[in-house]
């Protein structure tokens, strides 16, 4: 299938001097990359709306639910807001298809599932006109540091030490058009950042919240793929 245009930006986390919420907490440096490749025009009409899907097959590699919920709600408030199905009533009104034993594992299986006749009359009479199947996982790696406490008498806390561990995010949606039968782009979302937690007698977590900013990028970038109107100025690579 010929791209018609690809848009590339890319966005970058700024690191905070230790802001505390709370007294407490603090939010760790996040770096984000977001990518676009737009296959076709989208637009979406009164009395449509979007379905946002994962793999549900417990294996290595399956989306987070509460990611996909994340998406889900973002996308369905704010500006630009665009009207979400439900993950869970899309796959109540289409059961059996995309229950956990049966679901797609990958875009190809989707294409080939709601291209059957009876599931395409089904989803039409739902109202779906964009499936957005996201794929992707958020790992913690390279944990280093240890982090012991104590309890001094009258059961009063201590910790001592210090903990760090990276953090990565990377999804990748594919934006499948109900009504033409087709793939009309693919959006990603990286987010990468490190946090740690040093103590001494009081612990004081500074967390990059990747999983979150992932999240908000991806859902930036749907509203602005479908509306491509509320699109904001790319920013330059540098």
């Amino acid at each position: 299938m010929k791209v018609s245009h690809v848009t590339r930006y890319r966005k970058r986390g700024v690191a905070a001097t230790v802001c505390l919420v709370a007294g407490l907490s603090s939010v760790g440096c996040v770096q984000t990359t977001v990518q676009e490749v737009r296959q076709a025009d989208t637009q979406i009409g009164t009395g449509e709306s979007i379905v946002i899907l994962s793999r549900k097959h417990k294996t290595q590699g399956e989306t987070e639910d509460d990611f996909v919920t994340c998406v889900s709600d973002s996308v369905n408030s704010g500006d630009g807001a665009l009207p979400i199905l439900s993950e869970r009533e899309f796959v109540d009104a289409t059961f059996p298809w995309f229950e956990p034993r049966t679901a797609p594992l990958n875009m190809e299986d989707l294409a080939t599932v709601i291209n059957r006749p009876l599931i395409a009359r089904r989803i039409d009479e739902i109202g779906v006109r964009y499936l957005v199947w996201i794929e992707g996982t958020t790992e913690r790696t390279d944990e280093s540091g240890s982090l012991n406490c104590t309890f001094f008498s009258g059961g009063i806390p201590a910790c001592f030490g210090f903990l760090s561990w990276e953090s990565g995010s990377d999804y990748e949606a594919s934006v499948w058009d109900v009504e033409r039968g087709m793939t009309v782009g693919t959006l990603s979302s990286e987010a990468a950042g490190t946090s740690f937690v040093p103590a001494v007698v009081v612990p004081i977590p500074v967390i990059a919240r990747v999983r979150e900013k992932a999240c908000a990028n991806m859902s930036d970038q749907i509203k602005t793929f479908i509306h491509p109107t509320l699109a904001s100025v790319p920013v330059p690579e540098g």
